[in-house]
């Protein structure tokens, strides 16, 4: 039997890359995981992809505006595209030319904007000063600068006007760069929000190329959703003044923003530093002023919001509610070198308004991709019949999949949920069942490894696993042992507590092992306190939530979940299961579950155990 008891892949600082399993991965079949990107409908391409935009027509027709290109990223031949479905993203249309490719003039990254009488605006970047060079002649990419334009459909994607130019007033940033304002560089990833019959949308300017000195501005309308000659449509350029949204403390990378309105004449905005954490601002005068970008937290004073440098995507959905894409790590940079895997995976939380400011739920995980570090972003949120789709790109896939309506209300729901969840419950055991040195019969747990197909792991049917439980610590010392179903070959898990002062989950299925721990710090003692452990073979995630906070990472960890090795088998272990055999307190609860539980499952557990008995209960 070999032990590879340090085979986790932690996500601590550095990532343990000689565990990633980098294998093809077969077909799926039924069931499907809605969150496993590779199930999701591909939206035709050139070979480059990138911010898929779709819309939906008052007849149900989907359209998708997005960028696309022979080449990658950046080469000439870069443009826009449109492609039609008819049945909710199964299948698409050829693509069709919203701007022709031409190895000249780049286009690239277009806002999809409709009106309430189905017209459908492509608004993107447009090098029509055909500048492609620094000033001292060095060739440069040259997707993210030149003109504001748009084209517009009146038959749904099928055929597009021409070409018309928003205006873009000079500012600081335009004046400063090394064209002194002859070239504008700028580039957006947004989705426009509606509001009182007008729109707008966020995007960067950039005051230094490439991708240096960024700062959010905003186009808002007050008549393109009603007027039809597009001459005749305003654009006002916010905020006013010479200065768009930036915090000089955040560092020359403040980019990608995405706006959302609140209420009346608020509006609040979210973007992507190199900071480990993604930042915002409001707005109380309809984007004319902004307030000072701070971190995104899930609440005032709260926690921050971790995000690499990746697309954080904001959505008001058609019910007045709010919904935040993210990767919820705490990396700095791009999906490559030691962060590899910050942008796999991706996860969604719920705002609601209170007070005027956005107060953000505990998130899921609603997309991962198989085999690999390179995850999915620039997403975007269509609503159609009451149904929830989200589409990413890969840059070379562009996908589209339904979400989990169940995943949707719980969050939705998660500030109030307070009741036990029964799906999937194989062991429920009250206090007078948890006394020191006892035991109980252990469930058998799905092999987290699923079936086998052509040897390859199959993800949609791995087994999961959450331990759900309540502890009153007397001390932290290393070494207490509070669940334990490991057999004489090692094959099993175990949750006890570390020199850190933090909770070890391990497991083992007699070949190899993985483990992760809580997030240092949140342990308390003479107190209860509700902890869980979720162990979800889909994505090959082990996380924990302690007292409703879904572990983050800390200060002292970018990542709060770590990922296995998805090779990893049965590791039910014994036929027993040991009951505090060495712990240092009291058990006042124990629950396993044969399933991975979602956090606003786990969330509604720990807030019905809080109620039910209080901290300083004996």
């Amino acid at each position: 039997m070999r032990n590879l008891s340090g085979a986790l892949v932690q996500f601590a600082g550095s990532l343990v890359a000689a565990l990633v399993w980098t294998g093809s991965i077969a077909a799926p079949a039924a069931p499907r995981d809605p969150r496993n990107f590779a199930n999701g409908h591909r939206i035709p391409d050139e070979h480059y992809c990138d911010q898929p935009r779709i819309v939906v027509t008052r007849d149900g027709t989907w359209v998708c505006i997005l960028t696309t290109n022979a080449g990658e990223e950046g080469d000439p031949g870069q443009h826009i595209v449109a492609t039609r479905s008819t049945d909710k993203g199964q299948t698409w249309s050829p693509l069709v030319d919203v701007e022709p490719a031409d190895r000249e003039i780049t286009s690239a990254y277009a806002i999809a904007l409709i009106t309430p009488f189905d017209r459908i605006y492509a608004i993107y970047c447009y090098n029509g000063d055909r500048i492609r060079t620094l000033p001292d002649g060095k060739p440069i990419r040259d997707d993210m600068q030149g003109w504001c334009v748009f084209r517009y459909s009146d038959d749904q994607g099928r055929t597009w006007s021409p070409r018309y130019r928003i205006p873009m007033r000079l500012t600081a940033a335009d004046r400063g760069n090394q064209w002194g304002g002859k070239l504008q560089m700028w580039w957006a990833i947004g989705t426009p929000t509606y509001f009182n019959g007008s729109a707008m949308f966020g995007f960067t300017k950039l005051g230094r190329y490439i991708l240096e000195e960024g700062e959010g501005w905003f186009f808002r309308s007050d008549n393109v959703l009603q007027e039809r000659d597009p001459e005749k449509v305003r654009w006002e350029l916010l905020p006013e003044g010479d200065h768009g949204v930036r915090a000089p403390e955040f560092g020359t990378v403040q980019e990608e923003f995405d706006v959302v309105h609140l209420e009346g004449e608020s509006f609040f905005t979210v973007y992507r530093t190199t900071k480990g954490h993604a930042a915002c601002a409001y707005s109380r005068d309809g984007g004319r002023s902004w307030s000072k970008p701070e971190p995104l937290r899930y609440a005032p004073g709260g926690r921050i919001v971790k995000q690499p440098r990746a697309c954080t995507k904001i959505w008001k959905t058609k019910n007045g509610r709010y919904l935040l894409w993210f990767h919820n790590n705490g990396t700095t940079t791009y999906n490559n070198g030691l962060n590899a895997g910050s942008r796999n995976i991706a996860w969604l939380s719920a705002g609601r308004l209170q007070n005027g400011q956005l107060l953000w739920s505990q998130p899921e995980i609603v997309a991962y991709v198989e085999g690999g570090l390179e995850g999915c972003s620039y997403p975007d949120l269509i609503e159609d019949g009451g149904r929830y789709y989200l589409c990413a790109t890969q840059k070379t896939e562009a996908r589209v999949w339904p979400v989990d309506s169940e995943l949707i209300e719980d969050l939705w729901t998660q500030h109030t949920r307070a009741h036990l969840t029964t799906n999937g419950l194989a062991l429920d055991l009250p206090a007078d069942r948890c006394a020191p040195n006892s035991s109980a019969p252990a469930p058998r747990i799905a092999p987290l490894i699923g079936q086998m197909r052509r040897r390859s792991p199959h993800p949609d049917t791995a087994g999961g696993l959450t331990l759900e439980l309540s502890v009153r610590f007397r001390d932290l010392a290393p070494g207490q042992v509070l669940l334990d179903t490991r057999d004489r070959s090692g094959a099993g898990y175990v949750l006890y507590t570390t020199d850190r002062s933090t909770l070890r989950f391990e497991m083992n299925d007699g070949w190899q092992a993985a483990h992760w721990d809580c997030d240092a710090g949140v342990l308390q003692t003479n107190t209860f306190q509700q902890v869980a452990v979720i162990v979800d073979g889909r994505p090959n995630v082990i996380c924990f939530v302690v007292d409703g906070e879904l572990g983050d990472g800390g200060s002292e960890r970018p990542f709060g979940f770590g990922r296995f090795n998805p090779t990893i088998k049965d590791i039910s272990g014994s036929r027993t299961l040991r009951v505090a055999p060495s712990l240092h307190g009291e058990l006042g609860h124990v629950r396993l579950y044969t399933r991975a539980l979602r956090v606003s499952e786990v969330i509604g557990n720990q807030r019905a155990a809080r109620a039910a008995r209080p901290a300083s209960a004996p």
